[in-house]
Parts: C-alpha cells; structure tokens; sequence
C-alpha cells in the first residue's frame, strides 16, 4: 500500500502533502520526480500544488506533456484515485484527465486567503464519507484558479455529479462575494466520470492539522482521509 506523490520543476507542495500523508495518516508514500516514474507498485497518486515550469505558457500545460502523464492516465484508466491539488488541477485539466479550464483570476491578482467549500457530490472517492452539503475551511494560493467550461457542459457535470466542491459562505450559499477568483458557478474542483479522479483549487494538506490553522481547521482530512481509505482499498485487490 502506496502513494505516488510526484514532483515537477516548479513543484513546492509536495512536501506538505508528504507530511500530511506519511505523519498524519500513516500512510506510506514516496515522492517521485516526473521523468523517474513507475506507478505500477502505487495505488494513488497526487499531484500536488505549486507552479510547474514557473507556469509558463499557462499554469500546467507544460507539466501536461511531461513522461509522468502517460503513466498518470493508465493509473486512472485502471481506476486508481488520482487527486489534483491546485497546480495538480491545472494539470489534469490540460492533460484532458478532467474537464474544463483553469484561467486567470478575474481580478487578475494571485490570491491567498481561507474560503469555504461545500461538498456537492459525494459519488467520488474523495467524498464518499461525506454528507452531501458539508462546509470545509481551506486555504487557497492561486493566480489561475478561474474554472471555466460552456454552460451546457456544466449542467452535464452537474447532472452527473462530477461538481464536487463549490466556494460558498459560511451559511453555505454560493455568492458573488464567496466567490475568490472568478469561476463559473463557484466551482472550486471537480471530478471525472468515474469518480477515481478530483481535481480542486483550496489545498487540504494546509488543513490537515488544527495548530498550523488560524482557525483550528483540519478539514482537510476529510478529503485526504478519504483518499487513504480508498487506497487502502485498492491495496487489497
């Protein structure tokens, strides 16, 4: 039973995931450089966050095209969990993995600040604990966080469940002012058809431990506890 948490030039939150993973969930992970990759002997990967090849072009296309993606969509055609996590969104979404974009915020200004999610799907593996309507408190560190996808695409997501985060406020309702960055319907990640696959812009590993919060949150546990049930799972198969 282990994680690929793998790296890219640019890459600066693997090793918070890391941490996260090995310290607080006990759960064995090795960190892997992009053009080093074998996942064969790993039953998740997480892209973690940061800024791929300085993000030049656009945030994650470069990092789309590197050896590691090859290896990433056979680990998600064979159904293994992959999550995307701010920079590792981008890249799923430039990699086709997911659907959508990734564009500049609309104030074009890179963002830092807490938000509120609310967990609108729980048909993935990254949610399936939870209840749907949930309120988590996540960091976000973004300069393109902007999701964007045609209207009628989106009410295809939504019809399929594939919407699993939305920036709401703390009453849980999506405003223009719960809004950080812009997206389309305050979509903050989504998922796949299948579910084995979530990207999302807020960063769960800064939310894995009560004493490195402002606000006491380790809601991200919930996200990536979740993960490491669902690679336990897929240990035992």
């Amino acid at each position: 039973m282990k994680v690929a948490i793998i790296r890219f030039p640019g890459t600066n939150c693997d090793f918070d995931a890391y941490h996260v993973l090995k310290n607080v969930l006990h759960l064995p992970s090795d960190l892997i450089w992009h053009e080093e990759v074998d996942l064969r002997k790993y039953d998740g990967v997480i892209l973690p966050g940061g800024f791929s090849y300085g993000d030049h072009l656009r945030a994650g296309i470069i990092a789309a095209h590197s050896p590691a993606m090859t290896q990433v969509k056979k680990a998600a055609e064979e159904g293994k969990p992959i999550l995307g996590i701010c920079n590792g969104f981008q890249i799923l979404a430039e990699s086709e993995l997911l659907p959508g974009a990734l564009l500049r915020n609309a104030g074009l200004r890179f963002v830092c600040k807490w938000v509120n999610l609310r967990v609108d799907s729980t048909s993935t593996f990254f949610t399936s604990g939870l209840k749907k309507g949930t309120l988590l408190r996540m960091p976000i560190a973004h300069g393109e966080g902007r999701y964007f996808l045609g209207e009628s695409e989106i009410k295809n997501l939504e019809r399929k469940g594939q919407i699993v985060f939305r920036y709401v406020d703390e009453k849980g309702n999506t405003t223009e002012n719960s809004n950080p960055n812009g997206s389309l319907f305050n979509i903050a990640g989504v998922s796949n058809e299948k579910g084995n696959v979530v990207g999302l812009m807020p960063h769960p590993e800064r939310a894995s431990e009560k004493i490195l919060s402002p606000f006491g949150s380790s809601d991200g546990l919930a996200v990536l506890g979740a993960f490491a049930k669902t690679v336990e799972v897929m240990a035992r198969k």
